[in-house]
C-alpha cells in the first residue's frame, strides 16, 4: 500500500469512526475499491490498528473528563465515603459497558474477519440498522443526562456495541439507538459512546500488532500503517469536535439516510460486477 492510499484510508477511519455510518463498513469498500482484498491478515490487522488513532483523539479531546472518572474511581476504591459521587458511578458504568464487546469479540474473531467483511453483509447492515436508529431516533425521550447513567444503562448498551461488530451496523450507531431508548439525551449518548469506544478499540488494535506484526511487515507495511494511523488520529480528533455540537442541535436524520444511500450504491456496485463481494 503506498502513503497516499494509506492517508486516504486514514482519513475515512478518522471521519467516519465515531460518526453512526460504519467506519469499517467504510474501510471495507474503499479497501476493495482500492484493489485490496480484505480478507487478507495484514489488511483486516491494518483496518483495527488505524481505528487506534482515532481512539487517542477521543482521549486528547476528552482528556479532562477522563482524568475527572479515574479520580473519582481511585478515590472511590479507596474511601467508602467517595462511592456517593456521580462520578465514581458513571466510572464503574464505563468499565461494565466496556466488557461484553470484548469477550464476544475475542470468541467470534475468525468469523468478524472473515464472513462478516462480506460487502453484502455491510450493505444489509447499513441498510436494517438505519431503520432501528430511525425507531430509536423517533421515540427518543432525552430525559436523563450524564448523571442519571447506570450500570444498567451501560451495560445494555454494551451488550448492542456487540452488533457494531458486524461490519455496517455501527458502533457510536448501536450504542446511540440503546442509550436514546433509555431515555438518555444525544450528547450523553454520543460522549458515553466515546468512552466505550477507548478499551474496545484499543484492545483490537493492540490485539493485531501482536497477532499480525509479521503479515502488516509483509504486507502493508509499517510505514503506510502509521501513516494511516497518524491522518485517522488528526481526523478523527475534528470529527470529535464536529460532531459533539451537531448533534447538541440535530437528529439523526442526516446519518440514516446517507447510511441508506450507501447501502444501496453497495448493491448496486455488488450486482453490476464492479467490485467482489469478498
Amino acid at each position: 500500500m503506498n502513503i497516499v492510499e494509506a492517508a486516504f484510508l486514514g482519513a475515512v477511519e478518522g471521519l467516519t469512526e465515531f460518526l453512526p455510518v460504519s467506519s469499517t463498513g467504510h474501510l471495507t469498500l474503499m479497501e476493495r475499491l482500492l484493489g485490496h482484498s480484505t480478507d487478507d491478515p495484514d489488511i483486516t490487522a491494518f483496518t483495527a490498528i488505524i481505528q487506534v488513532g482515532a481512539v487517542l483523539a477521543t482521549i486528547l479531546y476528552l482528556r479532562k473528563d477522563i482524568a475527572r472518572l479515574l479520580r473519582a474511581f481511585f478515590r472511590g476504591v479507596a474511601r467508602r465515603e467517595e462511592r456517593r459521587d456521580p462520578d465514581y458511578r458513571f466510572a464503574w458504568a464505563v468499565i461494565i459497558g466496556s466488557i461484553p464487546i470484548g469477550i464476544v469479540g475475542l470468541v467470534f474473531k475468525d468469523h468478524i474477519e472473515t464472513t462478516l467483511r462480506s460487502l453484502y453483509v455491510v450493505a444489509i447492515a447499513l441498510i436494517l440498522w438505519s431503520g432501528v436508529l430511525w425507531f430509536a431516533d423517533r421515540r427518543a425521550t432525552q430525559t436523563r443526562g450524564e448523571r442519571d447513567v447506570t450500570w444498567k444503562d451501560t451495560l445494555i448498551i454494551g451488550l448492542v456495541q456487540c452488533l457494531a461488530l458486524i461490519p455496517g451496523v455501527s458502533r457510536s450507531g448501536a450504542t446511540g439507538s440503546a442509550g436514546l431508548l433509555r431515555g438518555l439525551d444525544r450528547v450523553t449518548v454520543t460522549r458515553l459512546s466515546f468512552m466505550l469506544s477507548i478499551p474496545a478499540l484499543t484492545g483490537a488494535g493492540l490485539l493485531q500488532v501482536v497477532d499480525e506484526y509479521d503479515a502488516i511487515s509483509n504486507g502493508v507495511g509499517w510505514p503506510a500503517t502509521i501513516t494511516a494511523t497518524v491522518v485517522s488520529f488528526l481526523v478523527g480528533y475534528a470529527a470529535v469536535a464536529w460532531l459533539l455540537r451537531f448533534i447538541a442541535r440535530h437528529t439523526y436524520s442526516v446519518f440514516i439516510w446517507y447510511r441508506v444511500v450507501v447501502g444501496v450504491v453497495i448493491l448496486v456496485l455488488l450486482w453490476t460486477d464492479v467490485i467482489p463481494a469478498t
